[in-house]
């Protein structure tokens, strides 16, 4: 590292110099600049300014700065622009250490996280967020019930960053820390610094920021503050909640406002096939077990409300396999002996409308689409292979499963049903999507 002060101020003349030279920056602007180089490391130079003008007009040339001090040193690297208030402040004391305490969960990454229709959104914006930091989408704002993953995408996010700009500021809180932070702040007379605690970071994570609603408007002010630094300064802020922020009740307009400027996206419960991926990593990394195909589809069956509910019936499984029965190898037969209290078994008698739901949760669709006149591949797809196990397994006449499908003609019915026999004997991934749904309904 280069700590001499007489160096960094050689080496960032000659940087600014070449800018110059390159004719992209007049010389007149040089002196509005007002920069200095502060700190320089292997993969980073921090570069100071007096005001906000000055940072945004260096943040517009920063490829160009970042080729010219290449050129100077003799290799690729980061710039940083850096206001003087916060240098002043990076070292502001206990209180960001202490207000931030939650760290970063390491086992939580973009590679662990499995990726399905009903979170690919999420974890695609979360991703691009992590490696454009302040560029795009800001704020993130990802919204859904417990237990669905929002707080992993975080950590992933946080970990990304990490990766990428090792020496980048983050931190991370959740609404009741906050609000806990404001009202430590206010009584010990230290607004100021908890303030300065956050202006100093390169990445805001903040999780169930619900949490800030109802509380005084003390709390609201600090937190308009705070977000409107941090989003005008380029720095990136990525936020979760169990709603969407207009559903937040007790919360400012001014600041559903400001959270609806970037980007909303959703987390949903995973659909059938998410759910196996989820259970079979899970079994990856923390089981020498083996475990049979069905006692997958058996579990994602039955406890697919969220992630949480998953992992949960997996580690209930283990545990009871290992305790009481002292198995290695996991069939169908001992899960739902292991589930007996909890699994309330279906009917002996199967009805079209069960096998239809079943077909929608499998397929992540609704009655209304299912049963619609749409004729989009996806739901046409699940429209057949129900009305044929309908066929199949209830022996149900022709016109009495079109009746469940939109009134259909029973002509529809019989082509469906052929259709699908068809396909069941050229199609291996239609074979095994059937045999899944048979699963789930016996």
């Amino acid at each position: 590292m280069i700590a001499d002060e007489f160096l960094l101020k050689d080496v960032w003349t000659r940087t600014m110099n070449k800018a110059v030279e390159s004719e992209q920056i007049s010389k007149a602007e040089i002196p509005y600049y007002d920069s200095k180089l502060y700190k320089l490391s292997d993969d980073e130079a921090s570069v100071v300014v007096p005001s906000f003008i000055n940072f945004s007009i260096m943040n517009q040339n920063i490829n160009l700065l970042e080729g010219c001090l290449e050129e100077v040193i003799g290799k690729k690297i980061h710039i940083k622009i850096c206001m003087e208030d916060e240098i002043k402040n990076s070292n502001s004391s206990s209180f960001t250490n202490e207000f931030f305490s939650r760290k970063i969960n390491h086992n939580q990454t973009f590679t662990n996280f499995v990726v399905g229709k009903s979170n690919i959104q999420a974890q695609f914006a979360s991703m691009t967020c992590a490696q454009n930091l302040g560029l795009v989408y800001n704020p993130l704002f990802i919204y859904g019930n417990a237990g669905l993953g929002k707080t992993h995408l975080l950590n992933a996010i946080g970990n990304k960053v990490k990766e990428m700009f090792p020496n980048y500021i983050i931190g991370y809180t959740s609404g009741p820390e906050f609000v806990e932070g404001v009202a430590k702040a206010t009584k010990e007379n230290r607004l100021d610094e908890f303030k300065q605690s956050f202006y100093s970071l390169d990445l805001l994570l903040i999780d169930d920021i619900q949490f800030i609603a109802g509380n005084k408007a003390k709390t609201h002010e600090i937190f308009f503050t705070i977000f409107n630094y941090l989003i005008n300064a380029h720095k990136q802020i990525c936020i979760t909640a169990d709603r969407t922020p207009n559903d937040i009740k007790d919360l400012e307009e001014r600041i559903i406002s400001r959270f609806n400027q970037g980007l909303n996206v959703n987390i949903e419960a995973p659909e059938f096939e998410t759910s196996i991926g989820i259970l079979k990593s899970k079994v990856d990394l923390s089981s020498e077990q083996s475990i049979d195909e069905e006692v997958f589809n058996f579990l994602a069956t039955n406890f697919s409300k969220d992630v949480r509910s998953l992992e949960g019936a997996l580690t209930r499984l283990l545990f009871y396999s290992i305790q009481f029965k002292n198995e290695d190898h996991i069939t169908l037969s001992l899960a739902t002996e292991a589930f007996a209290d909890q699994i309330k078994e279906l009917g002996n008698e199967l009805t079209i409308p069960s096998v239809r739901k079943v077909v929608c949760d499998y397929y992540n669709l609704t009655k209304q689409q299912i049963t619609s006149a749409t004729r989009t591949k996806n739901i046409a797809n699940a429209r057949h292979i129900a009305m044929y196990l309908c066929r199949k397994l209830l022996d149900a006449p022709y016109d009495s499963i079109g009746q469940e499908f939109g009134k259909r003609d029973h002509t529809t019915v019989m082509a469906s049903c052929e259709k699908v026999e068809k396909l069941i004997k050229t199609d291996p991934l239609y074979l095994k999507a059937i045999n899944e749904i048979e699963t789930k309904l016996k």
